[in-house]
């Protein structure tokens, strides 16, 4: 009510957006006459002239209106289409970085051409990103005609593609793809040995379609590329065969709303009693008491044709927000597993992490980012605070007709399904056209099976066969047809009216049950109505529907029993409506809360990730890297300065042995160095003066140790030695340190208890850690610089050993419940230390000639 209130006084703010933008549209509307008296090849010229006139020195923004009537002539004469006025605002939109919100079937394809042309102009590359290898594929076929007409070369990522294929696509002007396609290649250019392996270019701009789903929906489940790990799977079917014993309240509790579940007292000492140990919480436990954990959530949060199917004995997750199988994927941290013993089928390795990024980070990569959608007004909150976008509404082209009937309120699941099947047979005897959307496979099932038994004609589209997807949502509005699918599957995909549909009200849109966000809800009421067609939607709810009874007024079921209305009896109050859309908002805000969660605990890492990363750069650009080893030399010097002869401590004090034992096994060679010359450099100094000196000396000596090492092996085998033990190492180390940073996130909640932000000790330890991996990185490179035997020119390997071209992919959200995902011409890469275990007494690998135990392996 404030808000309308200010908007009365001041206007509304989008709508004094759309008029600044309306001169951008006056302006190309004048162009028009112009641009049709041009010949084809007068309009293909002006692709060159455009890019002459960046040279020059023109800004985007001064070629917009030109660029954007050539694109509109353009499209009419080789598409058949000519892009509405509204379509033009939404391509300005596009192109200032925002997000545009527009309705389904205003051609939303359409519009991107006007940007992605636009920036493309200036030969950095476009990215038009979308949730799906059908729409990109589709869209890139249709779209790239255009585009190859204004003489620009046009890309597709999608799985399957081999680098080379990547590596060519990525160099085309614009680049159709989806997101994670987009995001795995820039985690395997960042996992790369030779720069002729990277195929990304610079991320310079994205057009993101559905920017809800995949900004916003998408968010709590971070990339991952992921290598197999050879942790045990028995313990699994054993705890699997335990966890079914156990009685909910009795022996565990659940909290629907947090989705957790925990044992209680009792259950403990079930388990402890089972597993055979007096304490399941002891350090020596950690291991079972994980997969306990894990069985529990399998088995009572993760349910089956719902969460995920069970197809061809393997278990495969079905993604929330589509209805779509994600095969491939995995439930991160034994989960996936722990739900395969639950099934009785095989059990898949676990998976390590080897690299990963959120989406929110990988797209704050872009140089400018752009989304549209036709639901995202009610997130801008989330796109500003988060990506720094805000939305414009654009107006749609013709006028809404959709009549979006109040909610249909029951007290029991078993009536509101009822009432929906009544409803459909209705529709189907007079032929209007209906599209029902149900929140889970086994609910489209049931529905299913209703309306077989009442004789209607019908196609289901969930999961098990989301194959035929586009099909199927194709022809969802011809006369006489129901089709039945689970959320928003068939997104992207336009319902066009068959004939005569318009005359028995159009596409007639049920949803099953209220979602979680009002967003959601939007999306499937916007796939009736589409270009001012006739159209009607209508939600049915009951209380005992997930939201109603998590989230929903206690109030309710009272208020229906003191007016003693029957099970079958429908209501629909504004008090109800405003009961649902509160309940939305409450989810809404904990999701929202969830996802920047994810990011604050992401920014430690990526901080972390961009110093990395930008290290391998280097590296593979060729750099000459003798400065930046002889600068890690130093520092190494100056770590074990702090350690055995620092100012801190008394010269009396100092372990001058220790020290040249340390510099002997590192940055000096085995028979360097002297415990006397270091007396004699510190005797009657000054503890400053003489740890100068100190410094100095062993600085001395090590750079003598690595100019023999250099004439011993030649300049120029050296240099890609440097190479070659900097991307081993840095790769080895940050490998380890993205488990132990995962460790350390998975236990750091608990510092809560001791009043303590666990934000702020993650951030402060993951800091430390990064800080000990980085000096551990400088030491073992110094080390092994000096000490790699060489039988022939060396050679870059993976530290994590593939057996095909690139990794496993995966996905992990912010809950537990993590996505693992292997591309169709992807194997596993398995993370492998190279070299065997070296035994104590046998002789030390570094070549000092000593055994093991003396050299490199003492403790010292």
């Amino acid at each position: 009510m404030v808000k309308n209130l200010i908007y009365k006084i001041i206007g509304d703010p989008n709508d004094r957006e759309l008029k600044k933008l309306q001169k951008y549209v006056d302006k190309i509307n004048e162009l028009e006459p112009e641009m049709r008296a041009l010949s084809d090849n007068e309009i293909q010229n002006k692709t060159p002239e455009f890019k002459e006139r960046i040279e020059n020195g023109e800004s985007l923004d001064d070629l917009l209106p030109e660029a954007f009537a050539v694109v509109r002539e353009a499209s009419n004469r080789v598409l058949g289409m000519k892009h509405f006025d509204v379509q033009l605002l939404g391509g300005v939109v596009l192109h200032q970085g925002r997000i545009s919100e527009m309705k389904t079937g205003e051609g939303k394809t359409l519009v991107a051409t006007l940007p992605a042309y636009l920036n493309a102009l200036t030969g950095k590359g476009v990215h038009v990103i979308t949730v799906n290898d059908y729409l990109a594929s589709r869209d890139s076929e249709w779209m790239g005609q255009l585009y190859n007409f204004l003489g620009l070369e046009v890309g597709l990522i999608v799985n399957g593609l081999s680098k080379s294929e990547r590596r060519e696509a990525y160099k085309c002007d614009i680049v159709y793809g989806t997101n994670n396609e987009f995001g795995f290649d820039y985690l395997r250019d960042n996992m790369a040995l030779y720069e002729k392996d990277l195929t990304q270019r610079e991320l310079n701009f994205a057009i993101i379609d559905e920017v809800d789903s995949i900004l916003i929906d998408e968010a709590r489940t971070p990339l991952i590329i992921s290598g197999a790990s050879d942790k045990p799977r028995e313990l699994y079917y054993k705890v699997a065969k335990f966890v079914p014993l156990l009685k909910r309240d009795d022996d565990f509790t659940v909290d629907e709303k947090a989705n957790s579940v925990m044992l209680t007292e009792e259950g403990v000492e079930k388990a402890e009693k089972f597993l055979g140990v007096e304490n399941l919480f002891d350090d020596t436990n950690m291991e079972l008491s994980h997969h306990l954990n894990q069985a529990l959530k399998a088995h009572v949060l993760i349910k089956r044709d719902n969460d995920y199917v069970v197809e061809d004995g393997q278990v495969v997750i079905v993604d929330q927000f589509t209805g779509r199988k994600m095969p491939g994927r995995q439930y991160s941290d034994g989960l996936h597993q722990a739900i395969e013993a639950k099934e009785g089928v095989e059990i898949k390795k676990e998976s390590q992490t080897l690299a990963s990024i959120t989406f929110q980070n990988f797209f704050k990569l872009y140089n400018k980012l752009s989304g549209m959608t036709g639901t995202a007004f009610t997130e801008e909150e989330e796109f500003q605070e988060i990506y720094g976008m805000d939305v414009v509404v654009v107006p749609t082209n013709e006028p809404m007709r959709r009549e979006d009937l109040p909610d249909k309120i029951y007290k029991t699941e078993k009536a509101k399904y009822d009432a929906v099947a009544d409803d459909i047979v209705e529709c189907y005897k007079r032929g209007q056209p209906v599209l029902v959307g149900t929140v889970s496979i086994e609910k489209s099932e049931e529905l299913s099976h209703m309306l077989k038994k009442r004789g209607v004609a019908h196609q289901v589209l969930n999961a098990k066969n989301h194959e035929k997807e586009a099909d199927i949502i194709k022809n969802a509005g011809e006369r006489g047809t129901v089709t039945i699918a689970t959320n928003m599957a068939g997104r992207g995909t336009d319902i066009v009216l068959g004939e005569g549909v318009k005359d028995l009200g159009g596409l007639y849109v049920m949803g099953t049950e209220r979602h979680e966000s009002r967003r959601v809800d939007n999306q499937l009421r916007g796939r009736s109505g589409r270009q001012g067609d006739p159209g009607k939607s209508r939600f049915y709810v009951s209380l005992e529907d997930d939201l109603m009874r998590l989230f929903g007024s206690d109030n309710i079921s009272s208020m229906m029993d003191k007016f003693g209305m029957e099970e079958d009896q429908a209501i629909d109050s504004p008090m109800l409506t405003k009961a649902i859309e509160n309940a939305q908002k409450k989810v809404e805000g904990r999701n929202f809360n969830i996802r920047k969660h994810v990011l604050e605990y992401d920014n430690v890492m990526d901080q972390q990730r961009k110093v990395i990363y930008e290290q391998r750069k280097q590296v593979l650009k060729g750099e000459d890297l003798k400065d930046i080893i002889l600068d890690m030399v130093e520092d190494v010097i100056d770590e074990a300065l702090e350690s055995y002869a620092s100012e801190k401590i008394y010269p009396e004090e100092w372990d001058l042995e220790a020290l040249i034992n340390f510099g002997r096994k590192s940055f000096l060679l085995s028979d360097r160095g002297s415990v006397d010359k270091l007396k004699e450099i510190s005797k009657d100094k000054e503890p400053k003066e003489a740890i100068d000196e100190i410094k100095e000396y062993l600085l001395e000596e090590a750079k003598s140790a690595y100019r023999e090492r250099e004439e011993e092996i030649g300049e120029e085998q050296m240099r890609e030695l440097e190479r070659v033990i900097l991307l081993r190492v840095v790769d080895s180390k940050w490998m380890d340190h993205i488990d132990a940073m995962d460790q350390l996130r998975q236990g750091i909640g608990l510092r809560a208890y001791g009043q303590k932000n666990p934000l702020i000790e993650y951030k402060y330890e993951g800091y430390e850690m990064f800080q000990n991996m980085i000096a551990s990185i400088k030491e073992e490179v110094t080390r092994l610089i000096l000490r790699v035997q060489i039988k022939e020119a060396p050679q870059r390997e993976s530290v994590a050993r593939t057996e095909g071209e690139k990794g496993s992919n995966s996905a992990t959200s912010s809950d537990g419940f993590s996505k693992h995902k292997q591309s169709s011409d992807e194997k596993k890469q398995t993370p492998v230390r190279k070299g065997k275990k070296v035994g104590r007494n046998e002789p030390c690998p570094c070549g000092s000639g000593k055994k093991y135990k003396k050299c490199c392996g003492s403790p010292a």
